[in-house]
């Protein structure tokens, strides 16, 4: 499938979710250095707007919004085409995780919304990019899951099912979208990021201890991860998913 290639570095387009900062925008970073165009999201108007200049100027467009809301996800990929005229790949990074403690106490609303942001939305932006562009020209899409999502996860089971449901969505996304798209998921550990700070804060050496590389993840591994899943050299590979986890799934007692 030959794609038509504008002027540019690459010529190629990303959609990538909650990425003002943290994972997403790690991942932004990555391919804007490489070349792409990037179309970011995030619900914060004023870090969605530093980053769109932190990232360069023809670079980026920000849209802010609500991963969940379908709205917000149509005017995302609108906004893509509009600017770029094109969107090759998109990262399904926007996640919420707001609740931390056993899954038998979970209130059933606040369930439905980590499953409505972390997996319903991912389902709607691969739709919304598969008919504006990818369905007919081909392109390449990663999804942000986690290690919860492979296994029980003590305080998290809420969270860790949701990523499990995003795993298999890779799968059907993988196989459905076949040929011309690839879809696969990136499953960090523990990243020092905002989001995940109740788990390492004020303890991080002692949470490091029980990776065999020494520490935990930084943003930028998972965004290196994910910017090679996009890239040519993994054109053969899909419907996979790559642990990002410092060794972690090595350790018996995890």
């Amino acid at each position: 499938m030959t794609v038509p290639q504008p002027p540019g570095p690459t010529g190629r387009v990303a959609l990538v979710t909650g990425a003002s900062r943290g994972i997403g925008r790690a991942v932004a970073e990555a391919l804007v250095a490489r070349g792409d165009r990037v179309v970011i999201t995030g619900r914060n108007e004023e870090a969605l707007r530093q980053a769109v200049e932190e990232l360069g100027p023809g670079r980026a467009v920000g849209v802010p919004g609500k991963a969940h809301d379908e709205a917000h996800q149509e005017r995302a990929v609108a906004r893509a085409m509009e600017e770029f005229g094109r969107v090759d790949y998109l990262v399904n990074n926007a996640g919420t995780n707001p609740v931390f403690g056993p899954i038998a106490e979970v209130d059933l609303a606040v369930a439905r919304k980590v499953f409505e942001t972390n997996v319903v939305s991912a389902l709607g932006f691969a739709q919304r990019t598969w008919h504006a562009w990818q369905k007919e020209h081909g392109g390449a899409i990663v999804n942000i899951a986690s290690i919860a999502g492979l296994t029980a996860s003590p305080f998290v089971g809420a969270y860790g099912v949701s990523k499990a449901a995003l795993i298999n969505l890779t799968a059907q996304l993988a196989q459905e979208f076949a040929p011309g798209v690839r879809v696969n998921a990136v499953a960090p550990a523990v990243v020092k990021t905002r989001f995940a700070a109740a788990l390492y804060e004020g303890r991080e050496e002692e949470a490091a201890a029980s990776y065999p590389l020494g520490r935990l993840g930084a943003p930028e591994d998972v965004g290196g991860a994910t910017a090679f899943l996009l890239s040519d050299a993994a054109g053969w590979i899909t419907g996979q998913t790559l642990v990002v986890d410092g060794g972690l799934f090595l350790n018996a007692g995890f």
